[in-house]
């Protein structure tokens, strides 16, 4: 029996799973054997098993050496090396390339060590971190503790304009405890703070930078060149803190907004992995039988956005009225081949351990679609409704509820623009239009971000005193049951009241040459959650 199969039924494939990918992340057997004691294993077996893991996973060996070339769907002049102000996945690529965090998450995105070897609370209000020693930044400087404290303390400050300002405002203090150590006190308890910290805003920067164009970091991977909106050229970090890490020599990562253009690509062999393929291109990228997609399942969605502070989704039954024509496993089969899972107008998706099965699925209903449409005595308006490429599979989407509001007397009118400029000129800008929402990595994080009254990304204009305050509940309940149950009527309060409807989630697929190796799911986005450069390797 080889080692992995061994490993998968001494402790189970999730956790099997779980220790191989952290060692496949740079874990030792150590640290494996810390995981599994801190489980409530006994010594004895837990060090059994660590051995057995380390043999399963030095049977894998990646080879060092080479050069890929990558595509993502995006590229603007506006990609920036600026942790604070990175906001969609080419700018969290690069930022994975260049910077680590204190945490990582790992492929169940429980939060490991990382620039922080531990971390520790007693009453998830204050956090004490320890910084691993002997960490460099590109120019050679050491990693201290002022370091983590410019880098965490500059989102607070309206300034920076930092897109994590809302999850950083309930830190009141970060502060040097040690020559290696960091202490963080919260406004109020956060049992997720680690999940946090583990996130691309949260990567540690030098103490001071002002210019981030040098990308200088602790990560695995070197800026040798890079230019907003074209491309970037990242070299291998040859005193990267993790050992034998990252095996490839040199990647170039460009955007490439046009699908078809990416594939093209990939299979002529001018790419070596690509990011947001289309379902329906699988078979093609499949057939060539040099190729291979890499599929993610997370909770990835596009939504429908109707903004509740103007007409028309400032009437409640035009609001209804939209939701109840979303024939969701229609759409899953015909748009996304099946990739996905059906949604419920709420954003946590099955896999989360928060998911809520017990709200009732929300069906296509044209009879009280009809009736609520009625009820709204909007009649025949016409209804702009936006839509784009940008926000992955929108405009088919558009295009069926429209067939679908005409059938009930509904006048939607499809607006297509362009994906060039939609996020900055459309997006929450319109009555009626669409958003893409990247996986998050807990629920907090999601609700926060999306759904608190003053989020930024608030799509709707959804404002809700209650939720507000379940959602600071929720954050510093350390009972897992008590805080599930919250979590529950949150979802049920967005399923009924938010301008938001999302019908189904779509699961990541990238395309990528077979002699890439080295991919392994994590459920935060597609390319192992933007994290692929210091894990992949080429087998030539």
């Amino acid at each position: 029996m080889n080692e992995r199969k061994e490993l998968d039924l001494l402790i189970g494939p999730a956790d099997s799973t779980r220790i191989h990918d952290a060692l496949k992340r740079g874990a030792s057997r150590r640290d494996v054997l810390t995981m599994l004691m801190a489980g409530g294993m006994q010594a004895a077996l837990a060090s059994g098993i660590a051995t057995v893991a380390s043999n399963a996973h030095a049977a894998e060996t990646p080879k060092k050496g080479g050069r890929i070339k990558v595509a993502g769907a995006t590229a603007a002049v506006s990609d920036t090396l600026d942790p604070a102000k990175q906001s969609n996945h080419t700018d969290y690529i690069r930022g994975f390339m260049f910077y680590n965090g204190l945490t990582y998450l790992d492929g169940s995105l429980t939060p490991q060590p990382s620039l922080a070897e531990e971390f520790a609370t007693k009453d998830a209000k204050t956090w004490v971190f320890k910084l691993r020693k002997g960490v460099t930044f590109h120019d050679g400087k050491p990693l201290t503790p002022q370091d983590v404290i410019f880098s965490i303390m500059r989102h607070k400050n309206p300034a920076t304009a930092s897109k994590a300002k809302v999850l950083a405002d309930p830190i009141d203090e970060v502060t040097a405890t040690g020559p290696n150590e960091v202490t963080i006190r919260l406004a109020t308890p956060n049992a997720d703070l680690p999940v946090v910290l583990g996130t691309y805003h949260f990567h540690i920067v030098k103490d001071g930078t002002t210019d981030f164009n040098a990308g200088i970091g602790t990560g695995p991977y070197k800026v040798k060149e890079f230019k907003p909106g074209v491309r970037s050229l990242a070299i291998r970090n040859d005193n990267y803190w993790k050992p034998n890490r990252p095996y490839v020599d040199e990647i170039e990562y460009v955007g490439i907004g046009d699908e078809s253009a990416r594939i093209n690509a990939l299979l002529a062999g001018e790419l070596d992995l690509v990011g947001s393929v289309n379902p329906r291109s699988i078979d093609r990228i499949t057939a060539t039988g040099k190729h291979a997609i890499f599929e993610t399942k997370a909770g990835t969605y596009t939504d429908m956005v109707v903004r509740l502070d103007s007409a028309p989704g400032n009437n409640p039954d035009f609001v209804k009225a939209l939701k109840y024509l979303f024939n969701r496993e229609q759409m899953l089969k015909s748009i996304m081949i099946g990739r996905g899972v059906v949604a419920n107008d709420q954003p946590i998706d099955p896999s989360n351990r928060f998911y809520f099965n017990g709200l009732k699925q929300r069906a296509y209903d044209p009879d009280k679609a009809k009736f609520h449409f009625q009820k709204s005595g909007i009649g025949s308006t016409v209804v702009p409704m936006v839509v784009s490429p940008a926000a992955t599979s929108s405009v088919e989407i558009g295009l069926v509820l429209q067939y679908a509001a005409k059938q009930i007397g509904m006048n939607l009118d499809v607006r297509r623009m362009p994906a060039d400029g939609y996020w900055s000129q459309h997006w929450m800008k319109h009555p009626v239009g669409f958003g893409a929402v990247n996986p998050r990595p807990s629920a907090d994080v999601l609700l926060t971000s999306f759904f608190k009254s003053d989020a930024p990304w608030n799509e709707s204009a959804w404002k809700s005193e209650k939720f507000d305050q379940l959602l600071v509940a929720a954050r510093g309940e350390p009972d897992t049951a008590k805080r599930a149950q919250i979590y529950a009527d949150m979802q049920v309060m967005i399923h009924e009241g938010s301008g938001i409807g999302i019908p189904f989630f779509m699961s990541n697929i990238d395309g990528h040459s077979k002699k890439l190796k080295g991919l392994t799911p994590i459920p935060l986005g597609g390319m192992m959650g933007y994290t692929f450069a210091e894990h992949v390797w080429l087998d030539t």
